[in-house]
């Protein structure tokens, strides 16, 4: 079976290494119920909402210390385009309530954007924290009992999102990014000592979530803020500057590492462009290495697909088109199209090996399927309603990637454990990790 699917890679990536017609690449339409098509996988777990606290938003990890896989989920205003968290909840996964936090009367369920809560060990302790910007403060809750530790305050506006970096040069990552939507970002280190802002790095909007990466392994993040890739004391180390889309267009939607190097001519980064709808791929310089403009390319995972291709892959969807409309791209790591896959909705996917051939699998939320490399639903979750919020990270404590997926109406949370999947190679937290990001 892998020998004949390693055939069929081969000659696809023939036709496409010789520029053959779309014939060679791969196509699939995957609508509505899934019914029959492939295997039902039943979920390990399944676990309610809190109704009163609990949004669509949701994080993973263990907050209480006692070794198991927790839920944090959270709500959030919006007014103006201006985001900050209301309410979060910490339940089990036997579905009991750990703590609730925030006001319940206040704040929306729904989920159009990265909401400010991520579960993380700040003080280094061993023990996670939860933690949140609400308005005008940047909040340390206690994980096992939900109690402020802290409450530093920041910009009334700066409560879009939270992320975690390391430019300080410290062996624990303790700084902390947090920004308004598209204008300005601050950087704080853990006593809330203001290190630097930035408004419109490079001149241009900042990205929905900053990137950190140590481009340059002098153990210090550089951020990748928008279309700049700010240095890690905030100046603008580079800007990218495209070829293909207009002049000034949009914001960077997302950045991935498609590869890590040594130094920063040898990483490769993938971009996505709002409203400039365009793909590129650019060294750690900023150096443009290939562009594939025309849609609006949103969210990109990175990984090895297919056996027989020269690796990585990458795939990405395209966004702000009618339900099902939307496809899903596969392509190789020079910008060629491998395949495309076609669903109702394609927004959240991730890649994750889930038959333990060492290759990865494509993980689609809202038809809740697992698709190989040629489209093809090979397995479907089994859930009620459609999903919804998609993230990956051991569950079990077994060191195996799980698949968890926030189905709405009604809001639960499925955990679908991973049978046949690789343990990972290094030593990882339960749960989705810092800084999880929809993009």
């Amino acid at each position: 079976m892998k020998t004949a699917r390693g055939l069929v890679w081969m000659l696809l990536w023939a036709g496409v290494a010789l520029g053959a017609d779309k014939s060679f690449v791969s196509y699939t339409e995957d609508y509505g119920e899934p019914g029959d098509k492939a295997p039902v996988i039943k979920p390990w777990k399944q676990i309610p909402l809190d109704s009163q606290y609990g949004g669509y938003w949701i994080v993973t990890g263990d907050v209480d210390g006692d070794g198991e896989a927790d839920i944090v989920s959270a709500r959030n205003v919006d007014k103006d385009d201006v985001h900050y968290t209301s309410t979060a909840v910490a339940q089990r996964l036997d579905g009991s309530v750990i703590w609730r936090w925030g006001d319940p009367n206040i704040g929306d369920k729904k989920l159009r954007y990265d909401v400010a809560c991520q579960i993380y060990d700040w003080n280094g302790i061993g023990r996670s924290e939860v933690i949140l910007c609400t308005k005008g403060y940047l909040v340390e809750l206690d994980g096992a009992t939900g109690k402020e530790r802290r409450r530093l305050r920041i910009p009334a506006d700066a409560s879009d999102c939270l992320v975690f970096a390391n430019l300080s040069g410290n062996k624990k990552v303790t700084d902390v990014l947090v920004k308004t939507r598209y204008s300005q970002i601050w950087a704080y280190n853990y006593d809330g000592k203001l290190l630097w802002t930035v408004s419109y790095p490079g001149g241009r909007r900042t990205a929905h979530q900053p990137r950190p990466i140590d481009i340059d392994n002098d153990g210090k993040d550089e951020i990748m803020a928008g279309y700049a890739m700010l240095n890690s004391d905030g100046s603008v180390r580079w800007q990218f500057k495209s070829g293909k889309m207009e002049k000034g267009k949009g914001h960077l939607d997302c950045c991935r590492v498609l590869r890590k190097g040594k130094t920063p001519q040898e990483y490769r980064l993938v971009l996505t462009c709002c409203q400039g709808n365009n793909l590129a791929c650019v060294d750690g310089n900023g150096k443009i290495l290939w562009e594939v403009p025309g849609y609006h390319f949103q969210s990109v995972q990175a990984g090895r697909i297919y056996p027989d291709l020269p690796g990585p892959q990458i795939i990405v969807d395209i966004d702000h088109s009618r339900r099902g409309q939307a496809p899903l791209w596969l392509l190789d790591a020079n910008g060629r199209q491998l395949g495309r896959i076609m669903t109702d909705y394609c927004r959240q996917h991730a890649l994750l090996d889930w038959d333990g051939d060492g290759y990865e699998e494509i993980i689609i939320a809202f038809g809740h399927g697992v698709f190989d490399g040629a489209g093809k639903r090979i397995a479907t979750f089994q859930t009620k309603g459609s999903g919804g919020t998609l993230l990956l990270g051991d569950m079990t404590g077994d060191g195996v990637s799980d698949v968890t997926i926030l189905a709405r109406t009604p809001a639960i949370v499925y955990i679908f454990k991973n049978e046949k999947g690789k343990e990972e190679q290094e030593t990882s937290p339960l749960g989705c990790g810092v800084n999880f990001t929809l993009y």
